[in-house]
């Protein structure tokens, strides 16, 4: 059971959202929970961003949410002051408890983890070790040695929370996504823009070579012209495609 549940002031239809708080390792951390009775699909979105900045939305759960789906998004720790942002180290328990927390509630049901942004990372390296159904990679971060080569702004941040490429290899290979991908992965679908500047698009087609060379089902979708956050009418089209992507792996 989580260890609190709060109501906040927010709903979808007549399914509410609700900031709950669980176990992960010693920690007690939360998560924004669009809620439903008796969920058919749990669907994990796992947020970009650090700290404040990227912060789980109602607006973001709804983008995923049907009748019969419960929609989830942990926070990570650090977040709250619970804790140290690790940027894809100790902070994936959190992601793992979490899927722990929902198996017990919910059983066996389908389940989909949607990783945007930094949260390519988190869903990359926990996916397969939580016999997810899919997983869908949104605008995400695949290499992680090609972020640090790309993103200058974001080097500091980097090299306080993991080091240097050069001097903590090991840390940064822990933390490679695309390299911890296997054979048995569960299908994987790829949302890009082309015109990402916070996420190149080099990403999109690093994981896909992976995917490829493992013989791994999956679905690319690269939207020309499209930015790290997509213009609605081509939002609204991507996630029509993310549902019909959940209904056809869980017929497979």
């Amino acid at each position: 059971m989580w260890l609190s549940k709060t109501r906040v002031a927010a709903d979808y239809f007549d399914h509410p959202f609700y900031e709950v708080t669980y176990q992960s390792d010693e920690l007690e951390v939360k998560a924004m929970l669009l809620d439903t009775a008796e969920p058919e699909r749990i669907v994990i979105y796992l947020r970009g961003g650090k700290g404040g900045v990227g912060m789980v939305r109602p607006v973001r759960l709804m983008q995923f949410a049907g009748p019969k789906t419960l929609v989830v998004g942990p926070y990570y720790r650090g977040t709250n002051g619970n804790g140290k942002d690790e940027f894809g180290g100790a902070d994936l328990e959190d992601v793992r408890a979490l899927v722990r927390e929902l198996r017990n509630q919910h059983g066996l049901i389908p389940m989909h983890l949607v990783g945007f942004s930094r949260g390519g990372i988190q869903g990359l390296l926990t996916y397969q070790d939580v016999d997810a159904t899919s997983f869908i990679i949104w605008g995400g971060v695949s290499d992680i040695y090609y972020m640090y080569e790309e993103r200058e702004d974001l080097r500091g941040m980097m090299k306080r929370l993991i080091g240097k490429p050069g001097q903590n290899e090991s840390e940064y290979d822990k933390r490679n996504g695309y390299r911890h991908v296997t054979r048995n992965s569960p299908p994987v679908m790829i949302i890009h823009g082309t015109e990402d500047m916070h996420v190149s698009i080099k990403h999109a087609y690093i994981l896909e070579e992976r995917l490829k060379e493992l013989n791994v089902p999956y679905e690319m979708h690269i939207y020309e012209g499209e930015a790290h956050t997509f213009i609605p009418p081509k939002e609204r089209e991507i996630l029509q495609k993310v549902q019909a992507w959940m209904d056809k792996v869980e017929d497979q």
